[in-house]
């Protein structure tokens, strides 16, 4: 029998031959504490601490949670979180949730009650429109023109509680944590404002230091950190860091920039492979719903596998892409001629997925891209990759079987 893998393909699997000289890319997956019977009161234990002394029966309480494509095992931690300030003489009527959308669609109320469980039904919870200037606060502007403008009611609260997973993001350097309140909550201007310092626009190219898993360097970024640090708000953070299977393994709790980083530097640990060598062809799975619900959320994995392949080599993605490409702003960039004058356009103005767009076309112009994907074939023409059956995989995995490679979560794995 030759050697077989299973690859996580929307809500399934998918199994291809793999030759046995295939090197195995394989995240180390974070110490599952929910193994241990005191891990979610020890979660409660450290809340409580962190928790002002000086909080009252009128202390208004906003807790910002992120939609279904960074879901976080809310249905299970929402209500630790609500026991935790109950217990701090916080009644329901005083906390009030926002889901940071940030520039996404509104979820349906069944979607909602799938994220978050029944505390959807019985809190108040704000559908955060970021298109809507009237119900912002404008509180200056970064040193890189970003306006800083955080929502009314938002800077109406007492105390502020940000609970999401923490990730590697393809060009702030870690998503959730701060994003959460911006661009997760954000004005859409100025949440393309500061995505547009994803451009180089001297040199005319993405810029290198905007890149997952990198602070340093990283001016998209450092605007983001001023941002956050304009909030007047006294907050508290919960950082989620998930294994491959979306379950909470790890909960840092803290108030300070120096908490983030460390969370960051305990997110790197377990999904980072900063030595790896790069390969002829890689085989990579997104790792299954909700990392390919759609296409721009698969384009975090495309973005992370191609840091592997080697400069004219063959990337190979599984991403079901349930929700087709996710995105009216993205696919109007592929009409472009090419790169150079998608860019030009986009640094006119920039829209949408303007980035991600240019962040495709940059790989594609490299290395060759095949999905396995329920896009359709125009789709996949347009955006410059190949749609792939089982014959075509199989075909190009068994050419380069002494230089390749597989992920098993490219949407977790970085470089």
């Amino acid at each position: 029998m030759p050697p077989e893998m299973d690859f996580k393909f929307g809500r399934t699997k998918y199994r291809l031959y793999i030759p046995e000289t295939s090197a195995i890319l394989r995240i180390q997956e974070p110490d599952d504490h929910k193994r241990d019977p005191d891990a979610t009161e020890r979660f409660e234990a450290g809340l409580f601490d962190a928790l002002p002394r000086t909080l009252s029966e009128s202390s208004r309480i906003s807790v910002v949670v992120a939609d279904k494509t960074r879901l976080c095992e809310y249905d299970l931690y929402l209500p630790r979180l609500l026991n935790v300030l109950d217990q701090k003489g916080i009644r329901p009527s005083q906390i009030r949730f926002f889901i940071a959308y940030g520039t996404h669609a509104r979820q349906s109320d069944e979607q909602c009650l799938h994220a978050y469980g029944d505390v959807y039904k019985n809190y108040s919870f704000v559908h955060h429109d970021g298109s809507d200037e009237t119900v912002f606060q404008p509180l200056g502007t970064t040193p890189s023109g970003t306006p800083v403008r955080f929502r009314k009611d938002l800077l109406k609260s007492d105390l502020i509680i940000t609970f999401g997973a923490l990730s590697h993001h393809y060009f702030a350097g870690f998503g959730g944590g701060r994003k959460l309140l911006f661009p997760g909550l954000g004005y859409t201007p100025d949440i393309y404002r500061n995505h547009g310092l994803f451009l180089d626009r001297t040199k005319k190219r993405l810029h290198p230091g905007c890149r997952p898993g990198r602070l340093e360097g990283n001016r998209l970024a450092k605007d983001l950190k001023q941002i956050d640090d304009a909030m007047p708000v006294p907050r508290i953070n919960i950082h989620a860091l998930l294994n491959s299977n979306g379950r909470v393994c790890r909960l840092v709790t803290g108030k300070t920039h120096d908490d983030f980083l460390r969370a960051c530097r305990l997110l790197d640990a377990c999904y980072r492979l900063p030595q790896a060598d790069r390969y002829r062809t890689v085989v990579a799975s997104c790792g299954g719903f909700p990392k390919d619900i759609n296409l721009i959320q698969a384009h975090k994995a495309i973005n992370n596998a191609a840091m592997f392949v080697k400069d004219g080599g063959n990337l190979i993605v599984l991403a079901r892409c349930e929700d087709g490409v996710g995105s009216d702003t993205f696919l109007p960039y592929f009409e472009y001629p090419d790169f150079k004058t998608a860019f030009q356009a986009l640094e006119k103005d920039y829209r949408g997925n303007g980035g991600t767009a240019l962040s495709m076309m940059s790989k594609t112009g490299r290395i060759n891209i095949f999905l396995k994907t329920d896009l359709n074939d125009k789709i996949c023409a347009a955006v410059g990759v190949k749609k792939a059956d089982r014959q075509i995989m199989e075909t190009l995995i068994k050419k380069d079987t002494q230089d390749m490679a597989c992920i098993e979560n490219a949407g977790l794995l970085i470089r």
